[in-house]
C-alpha cells in the first residue's frame, strides 16, 4: 500500500467514520423518540374509545328506563287507546259503507 492510500485509510478512520456514526446514532435517537410519541398516542385513543362508548352505553340505559317505564306504567292506557282508534276505525268506515249505499 502506498502513503497515500495509508492517509487515506487513516483520514477515514479518524475523521469520516466517528462522524458517521455520530450522525447514524442521532438517526436513530431520533427515530425511537417518534416510535415512542406514536405509541403513547395510540395509546391514548383506546381510553377516548371506551370513554365514548361509556358514554353511549349510559344514554341507552337511560332510553331504556323510559321505554320500560313507559310500558310498565302507562301499558294498560296505551293498548286500550290503540283499541279505541281501532274501533273508531272500524265505526268511521262501516259509516262510510252505509253513506255509499244511500
Amino acid at each position: 500500500m502506498n502513503e497515500a492510500g495509508a492517509f487515506f485509510l487513516l483520514i477515514t478512520l479518524v475523521v469520516v467514520l466517528p462522524v458517521a456514526l455520530v450522525g447514524g446514532a442521532e438517526v436513530a435517537k431520533r427515530y425511537i423518540a417518534y416510535r415512542e410519541r406514536k405509541l403513547e398516542l395510540m395509546a391514548d385513543k383506546p381510553a377516548e374509545r371506551a370513554a365514548q362508548y361509556a358514554a353511549q352505553v349510559g344514554q341507552l340505559e337511560e332510553r331504556m328506563r323510559v321505554l320500560e317505564r313507559i310500558a310498565t306504567d302507562r301499558g294498560v292506557d296505551v293498548a286500550a287507546q290503540i283499541e279505541a282508534l281501532r274501533e273508531d276505525e272500524i265505526a268511521g268506515q262501516s259509516l262510510e259503507s252505509k253513506r255509499a249505499v244511500q
